[in-house]
């Protein structure tokens, strides 16, 4: 019995250390209120090791991850908040400016082993919140939905990079319709609505998320998004076909922006009191769903959007 126990031990302590020793959480901070400055951070997936890695007077936020790369929006050497895309190591060094397409402020994806990343961007006044295709070589883009006045947010590649899957609107500027997640082939075809908010739910305000930026379970298949249902932001989730959707976590604090692990072992979770007060960010071992704080107030009142990293 003390062997078996023992053995037991052991095998849960090598689950904990994979996930320390697997992967980075990077995450955006406000360092300075007054000046608008944001810098992207990493620690260790025990909250250990916070550092700063971009530290430039910028705004500059992360939204995704390939491998050990991670890629940010920032508005250095432009314009206040005009944000362009970069990637840099998971250190902080080789940062690099990978195209002149302007963005919107957005949660995007890569697929073809990092090559294209999708976002949503904008060539003009009037040509916004498009998604577009960016070749992160070269920095050439490619306008992948072409609809005037329509809002498109928060692109997702399907684990095969076949299909994308986002949040949509047809007139962004309409306050009285809210976004809903669809998922289309990367062509534009065969787009499909995959939620629907509760139209007889009026506790949100027109500027939340209905269907907040999608991530995907890779390990269980199915899609996730925060949604401020019934007085408070929750992450739900949806399977691919739409056919199965579902209330996914039960946490006493609103959750916000999150990530899955690259093996779906672990959530990471944005979340934050009902007076936003703290915004900090936790780890969610998701098959015992224990939920651990890696992050201190003391650092920042924001501390906001995990992604994992791979070392």
């Amino acid at each position: 019995m003390k062997i078996g126990i023992a053995f037991l031990l052991m095998c849960l302590l090598a689950v904990a250390v994979t996930a320390q020793s697997d992967y980075l959480i990077a995450y955006n901070v406000l360092v300075d209120g007054e000046k608008d400055d944001y810098d992207v951070f990493v620690m260790k997936t025990d909250g250990s090791g916070r550092r700063n890695v971009t530290n430039n007077p910028d705004v500059a936020w992360t939204y995704y991850a390939y491998k050990d790369r991670i890629f940010f929006i920032s508005d250095r050497d432009t314009c206040k908040r005009c944000y362009y895309l970069y990637s840099m190591e998971s250190d902080g060094t080789g940062v690099r400016k990978i195209s002149n397409l302007r963005l919107e402020d957005s949660w995007m994806s890569a697929r073809n082993d990092g090559s294209q990343i999708v976002v949503t961007g904008r060539t003009s006044s009037i040509n916004r919140r498009q998604l577009f295709l960016i070749d992160v070589e070269s920095g050439n883009f490619e306008q992948l939905t072409h609809e005037a006045g329509a809002m498109h947010r928060d692109p997702l590649f399907s684990p095969d990079g076949k299909q994308i899957v986002f949040a949509y609107k047809p007139d962004a500027s309409d306050r009285t319709v809210y976004d809903d997640l669809y998922i289309m082939d990367t062509d534009g075809k065969n787009r499909k609505r995959l939620t629907r908010y509760p139209m007889n739910d009026k506790t949100s305000k027109w500027h939340n998320y209905h269907a907040g930026p999608p991530r995907w379970n890779r390990k269980e298949n199915f899609i996730t998004y925060q949604s401020v249902q019934n007085g408070k932001s929750s992450l739900y989730a949806v399977t691919p076909d739409g056919k199965k959707q579902w209330k996914l976590t039960e946490n006493r604090l609103n959750e916000g922006w999150h990530d899955w692990s690259p093996d779906g072992k672990w959530l990471a979770i944005e979340m934050y009191d009902d007076k936003n007060t703290e915004f900090g960010i936790y780890l969610m071992n998701w098959k015992t769903k224990k939920v651990k704080k890696l992050t201190d107030p003391k650092d920042s009142k924001y501390q906001q959007a995990p992604v994992f990293v791979q070392k």
